[in-house]
C-alpha cells in the first residue's frame, strides 16, 4: 500500500468515528481533538468546499470587498476566510463550537473576533443584521447543524448582502439535503432573499462511507438577501 494509501485510510478512520458521537457534548470533543490535524486532513481528502465557495461570494459580491464584514459560522481552523482573504476581504469574525478549534483560527490572525457556540442549540452570540456576507461551510449536513439555523444565518445579515451555504450530496446525507432545500425555498417564499446562484459538485471531495468510492458530489447555495 503506498504511503499516500495510508494516509487516506488514516484520515478516513477519523471521520468515521465522528459518526460514533452522538451528543453534543461528544461532537465537540471530537473536534477539540482533531483541530491539531484537521488542516492536513481535509487536504487529504481534497476538501474543496472552502475554496470553491469563496470563489462562489467573490463572483457575486459587487461592493468594496475590503470593507465587507464576513460571518463566518462554523468557521474551524479558518480555511474559508484564508480562500476569502486571497480574494480581497479582510474583515472577519467567526463562530464555533470547538474552543480548540477556535484557538487555530486565532492563531491565523484573520478574525477581528472569535465566539464559542453550539450552533443549533445556542442563539448566535451576534447582532442581528451587521454582516455583509455570512458563510457556513461543511457544517450543514446530517449528525451536525441542524437545517433551522439558515433562519438565524438570514438574520445576521443586512439587507443586500450574500448567504453561502454548502452540503453534500451523498447518499447518507439526501434527506437531510432535501429538507434544507425546503427551507431554502420557503425563506424564498416569505420573500427574505433571492437565490443568487445553486452549483452543484461532482467532485466534491474523497469519499469516506464504506459503500462509495472516488468522488462524492455537493452543493453550493449563494442567496441575496431583501
Amino acid at each position: 500500500m503506498s504511503g499516500d494509501s495510508k494516509t487516506f485510510e488514516s484520515v478516513k478512520a477519523v471521520i468515521l468515528s465522528a459518526h460514533e458521537s452522538t451528543t453534543s457534548k461528544e461532537k465537540v470533543s471530537f473536534y477539540n481533538h482533531w483541530a491539531e490535524n484537521y488542516d492536513q486532513d481535509v487536504a487529504v481528502l481534497d476538501y474543496r468546499a472552502p475554496s470553491l465557495a469563496a470563489e462562489c461570494i467573490s463572483s457575486h459580491f459587487c461592493s468594496v470587498r475590503e470593507a465587507a464584514i464576513v460571518l463566518d459560522v462554523a468557521c474551524g481552523t479558518g480555511l474559508v476566510a484564508k480562500h476569502m482573504k486571497k480574494l480581497g476581504f479582510e474583515h472577519f469574525v467567526g463562530v464555533d463550537g470547538s474552543e480548540v478549534m477556535l484557538d487555530k483560527a486565532r492563531e491565523s490572525g484573520l478574525y477581528q473576533d472569535l465566539k464559542q457556540c453550539l450552533l443549533g442549540e445556542e442563539p448566535l452570540p451576534l447582532h442581528w443584521g451587521r454582516f455583509d456576507v455570512v458563510v457556513i461551510i461543511g457544517a450543514l449536513s446530517v449528525g451536525h447543524v441542524p437545517v433551522s439555523i439558515i433562519r438565524d444565518l438570514c438574520n445576521a445579515t443586512k439587507p443586500g448582502g450574500c448567504i453561502c451555504m454548502t452540503t453534500r450530496s451523498n447518499q447518507d446525507n439526501l434527506e437531510y439535503k432535501t429538507a434544507l432545500e425546503s427551507k431554502l425555498r420557503q425563506m424564498e417564499e416569505e420573500e427574505l432573499w433571492t437565490c443568487l446562484e445553486v452549483t452543484e459538485v461532482k467532485d466534491w471531495e474523497r469519499a469516506v462511507s464504506e459503500k462509495e468510492d472516488g468522488y462524492i458530489s455537493g452543493v453550493v447555495y449563494l442567496y441575496k438577501k431583501l
